[in-house]
């Protein structure tokens, strides 16, 4: 870990920030799952070709039914509304990763909301909530990547995970992302032994 990171974790967060950017990043994750939901990857019905269930529509025709999202193309799953957002939210997650500082939904508190707020009483380890972000992205990315390979769900069942914990750290400050983290310290596989100074 760099010199500046160390005295990053040193100096602490408020920890009102990453509560905030939950609320926001869980709000358009529950439109991502709408979306989802009410696309191609849940969508269930007549195909081309596919996996089929046939239900007998007559006594002697069949319709084959199947995933659509299995039997449309790969331009066709991107433009999937749904697919759009979530990729927008892992672009918001990888930013987080990358560049906390310039990350939109902090600098936003920084700016509007801190100001207006008293001065936090305890500062936190900006390592935890950088690390939950890198979960986000893991979550989303792999709902993204198995939605392009066709999976159907994919889309519904990662934008209700990264929902699911967004909104837990905004309503109730319960960091998934940063329990994994704080676990991983404790067990040596990340950050440094003990816990960081405020």
């Amino acid at each position: 870990m760099s010199d500046g990171a160390d005295a990053s974790a040193r100096r602490g967060i408020d920890p009102r920030g990453p509560r905030f950017a939950a609320g926001i990043t869980s709000v358009l994750l529950l439109i991502a799952l709408f979306l989802s939901l009410t696309g191609l990857s849940a969508a269930y019905g007549s195909a081309a070709f596919g996996w089929f269930a046939y239900q007998p529509l007559a006594q002697e025709s069949f319709i084959p039914l199947g995933w659509v999202v299995s039997t449309t193309t790969v331009d066709a799953r991107i433009l999937d509304p749904g697919f759009l957002l979530l990729l927008v939210i892992a672009l918001l997650f990888l930013w987080g990763v990358v560049s906390p500082r310039t990350a939109p939904w902090g600098v936003l508190y920084r700016s509007v909301v801190a100001p207006r707020l008293a001065p936090p009483t305890e500062l936190e380890d900006p390592r935890p909530p950088r690390f939950a972000q890198g979960v986000g992205l893991v979550v989303v990315g792999l709902g993204l990547v198995l939605h392009l390979f066709g999976v159907p769900l994919a889309l519904p069942v990662a934008a209700a995970f990264a929902f699911v914990a967004a909104f837990l750290n905004a309503v109730f400050g319960v960091c998934l992302g940063c329990m994994m983290y704080l676990l991983l310290q404790r067990l040596g596989l990340i950050g440094r032994a003990g816990p960081a100074s405020a």
